[in-house]
């Protein structure tokens, strides 16, 4: 691996420490655009090292009281069965369009999200069982779908049908990054080898970087880390449709 590509599984635990998200909206353009792999190839290694760097998050957001167990559950038990459905549908497109798909999910997103990035909720968190598990099925299909731990869509859809507050979204998400992705990762587990050096090592990098990027998360403004990171998702997603429209 190259040092850019180290580099990036850096940005990619940063962005989960900070967020709750975005680790794999950087993850699947790394391991394609730097470390060289095919995109179909790409998407089960970006599942494994989101849901592992995801994992050390949430467990460190647990023990501050940042996790809605209750709505947590609903949208990852949902989000294992869309995950492990979306799968299904990835050898079903080009790894161009896939690509492309992935691109326009993210500026639709980050659109909103820059719309919306003020906006706090003001009623109690209320997971409705029907409305937060529908939420998380579609969140676990294009998780499958595009080999995304969910996190960029997550967020939004915590805020929007949980109520939750931006923390608690933040460590609720990263919970249910982490089972996503390991039910995606399963799926895919059969299609390609696995790649598990490079698996690890990026695994081990972005770990460590969700540790540094939490840590960081306690002192900035939540609206102002959102903002930050739709403008992160913008200016990769339109890296990335250029790149792929170019092909």
């Amino acid at each position: 691996m190259n040092t850019l590509a180290l580099l990036g599984a850096a940005l990619i635990g940063l962005s989960l420490g900070l967020t709750g998200a975005g680790g794999s909206i950087i993850t699947l353009p790394v391991l394609v655009y730097l470390a060289g792999l095919p995109p179909k190839d790409a998407v089960g290694l970006s599942l494994f090292v989101v849901g592992a760097a995801a994992l050390v998050g949430a467990m460190q957001r647990l023990r501050a009281g940042e996790i809605h167990i209750k709505a947590g559950l609903m949208f990852a038990l949902s989000g294992m069965v869309g995950a492990a459905g979306g799968t299904q549908l990835t050898p079903l497109v080009s790894g161009r369009v896939l690509m492309m798909i992935f691109a326009v999910l993210m500026l639709v997103v980050a659109i909103n999200m820059l719309r919306d990035s003020k906006i706090e909720p003001s009623i109690k968190a209320e997971c409705r069982p029907a409305r937060c598990l529908l939420a998380g099925l579609g969140v676990g299909v294009l998780t499958g779908f595009i080999g995304v731990g969910g996190g960029f869509l997550l967020m939004p859809a915590l805020v929007k049908f949980a109520k939750l507050p931006l923390r608690v979204a933040t460590g609720t998400s990263l919970a249910v990054i982490s089972f996503n992705s390991a039910a995606g990762f399963l799926s895919h587990y059969g299609e390609a080898p696995p790649r598990w050096t490079m698996a690890f090592s990026f695994a081990g990098i972005a770990a460590a970087g969700v540790i540094v990027g939490s840590g960081f998360a306690k002192q900035l403004p939540v609206a102002r880390l959102r903002q930050a990171f739709a403008v992160m998702v913008i200016v990769t997603g339109t890296f990335v449709l250029w790149q792929s429209w170019m092909k």
